[in-house]
């Protein structure tokens, strides 16, 4: 990481405060948080993963991960809609440090203030990346027809560009995954269903395809179904874990401080100390202290590892969703432990802890599930 990188820079701390100010309302009328978008998009925080050459910040993984927890103690629900953005500016970088230049229009469309979001969850689909239940028909110009479901579509209300994959059976004598890029349309809709307990902001709303098409220039990779990978299927897997994981390691950040405030701000009626010197809470806030201090260290070695086009072979499918699965335990840990140091008052819906204990509830359902991360893992021994 550049020595000159200064994260008040890219989201100030003024900046931060007024997107902490509006959580809780966002939270309360489960809408998207458009505000924060404006004043994020101003910022130029859309466009950290551009190269300064075209029209961006220039930063790296890494630091993209350290802007993440950053934004995720004000906003939680606000950085994990952001993500899905940042992921298709992150695939775009990692391709351009590797010599691939197939995503460079993706780069100067969000220089341009294009919004990108995630389409490519769907219900049932445990192959994620490596196989698609929605249909790729060939337009006959080297575009595609996309006629499907998507789901957990992040940024639903604002998205410009649609990052989707589909299977196209009939072109060949064999079945491709094709990933492409679409725009709004008619032939897309997107229902009004986003009702969770947690994380309400992000708007992640069932996204049906009817015939979206993606032009020929906006077809970006035709690669053959189940696992291989293709240079973008991992390029997706690294920025989509690595980035996710930083929101819940922000996440688990914010709780600590949240639990520091209470702790401090309570006094024993049996002692007359503060639970801040109760050497129980102490323990248990040292161990969420503890917890948390591994993640961003972990996160920046793996980050700088992409960066870096380091080659960790078959071993980096483990180490991305291991860290991905380690950064949603700790912090629903770390949440859990400051709730029992804040006491009742967390239980009410006013309290920053108790939508907090909420959103990090989201952590399990992001792609790779814990079962399916400590399959990878075993299999990294096991074969």
């Amino acid at each position: 990481m550049s020595t000159t990188f200064t994260p008040s820079d890219h989201l100030p701390d003024a900046l931060l405060e007024r997107i902490r100010s509006r959580a809780a309302q966002v939270d309360r009328d489960n809408v998207f948080p458009e505000h924060d978008l404006i004043e994020l998009r101003e910022a130029g925080y859309l466009r950290i993963l551009v190269p300064e050459e075209r029209g961006g910040a220039g930063l790296s993984l890494e630091q993209a991960s350290v802007l993440q927890q950053r934004l995720a103690t004000a906003a939680p629900a606000t950085a994990l809609a952001v993500n899905m953005h940042l992921v298709w500016t992150a695939v775009a970088l990692i391709l351009h440090n590797r010599g691939d230049d197939s995503l460079l229009f993706l780069q100067d469309e969000a220089a341009r203030g294009e919004v990108f979001a995630f389409g490519i969850s769907e219900p049932g689909n445990d192959l994620m990346l490596f196989g698609s239940d929605t249909q790729a028909a060939p337009t006959g110009d080297g575009g595609y027809a996309f006629t499907g479901t998507k789901i957990f579509t992040s940024l639903s209300p604002v998205w410009t560009r649609l990052g989707v994959h589909g299977l196209d059976s009939a072109s060949e004598d064999r079945d491709m995954i094709v990933f492409a890029f679409i725009e709004r349309s008619e032939a897309i809709t997107a229902r009004d269903d986003w009702d969770t307990i947690g994380m309400r902001g992000t708007q992640s709303r069932t996204t049906d395809l009817a015939g979206a098409v993606a032009a020929a220039d906006r077809v970006v990779r035709r690669v053959d179904p189940g696992p291989g990978p293709d240079a973008m299927q991992f390029a997706i897997f690294a920025a989509f874990t690595l980035l996710i994981a930083s929101v819940y390691t922000g996440l688990a950040e914010r709780a600590i401080a949240l639990a520091g405030e209470a702790a401090r701000a309570r006094i024993s009626k049996k002692s007359g100390l503060t639970r801040a010197e109760d050497p129980v809470v102490r323990s248990r806030v040292g161990a969420m202290v503890i917890t948390h201090d591994a993640l961003p260290l972990q996160l920046s070695a793996l980050s700088r590892d992409i960066d870096a086009g380091v080659d960790h072979g078959a071993r980096w499918f483990s180490l991305l969703s291991g860290m991905k699965d380690r950064a949603v335990t700790a912090a629903q840990k770390v949440v859990d432990d400051a709730v029992i140091v804040a006491g009742g008052g967390a239980f009410r819906n006013g309290s920053e802890l108790a939508r907090l204990s909420r959103d990090v509830r989201a952590g399990i359902f992001h792609p790779t599930s814990p079962d399916a991360a400590r399959q990878t893992a075993a299999a990294s021994v096991l074969g």
